[in-house]
């Protein structure tokens, strides 16, 4: 069968800080990785959550608990991927290194696969050209002391 992933990455540290997986593509399985987001990050009213058009991105629980969380959303143009193109760029590269590797027996072999390769992995160690090869725990831990340093 299937599997589906959603992710919400951060911009920018290139770091996916919620994300969802499931057998279907109905909204709660971007609402659950909204979730994630929120939870990790409390991110300030007004925010920016930038989407694809697809129908789970344009329902009403969707955008009710982008409201309710005081986030703004964001929409690209139809049949256009250029505005997404970091989420684009992540899903690529967990093709490349992830789901073209092998093949899985089951779905939640699959889902522990991907839980793997995004938080011990990709979040924690895989580099980046556009953050100066860092990874993104290692960026934003660098951004942290720099700030900290500045205010002391």
């Amino acid at each position: 069968g299937k599997v589906y992933c959603c992710g919400v990455l951060d911009t920018f540290s290139r770091r996916i800080v919620g994300w969802s997986i499931a057998d279907h593509m109905r909204t709660d399985l971007v609402v659950d990785a909204l979730q994630m987001a929120l939870w990790r990050r409390h991110p300030d009213t007004g925010t920016i959550m930038h989407s694809d058009r697809g129908s789970q991105y344009t329902s009403w629980v969707f955008g009710q608990r982008l409201r309710s969380a005081g986030l703004l959303g964001s929409m690209g143009r139809v049949a256009s991927s250029v505005d997404n193109t970091m989420m684009e760029s992540f899903w690529s590269t967990m093709q490349r290194e992830l789901l073209d590797t092998r093949s899985w027996d089951s779905r939640d072999q699959l889902a522990s696969a991907i839980f793997e390769w995004i938080e011990a992995w990709y979040n924690p160690h895989r580099r980046h050209s556009g953050i100066g090869y860092s990874s993104p725990v290692d960026y934003e831990h660098a951004y942290h002391r720099r700030v900290t340093s500045q205010v002391a």
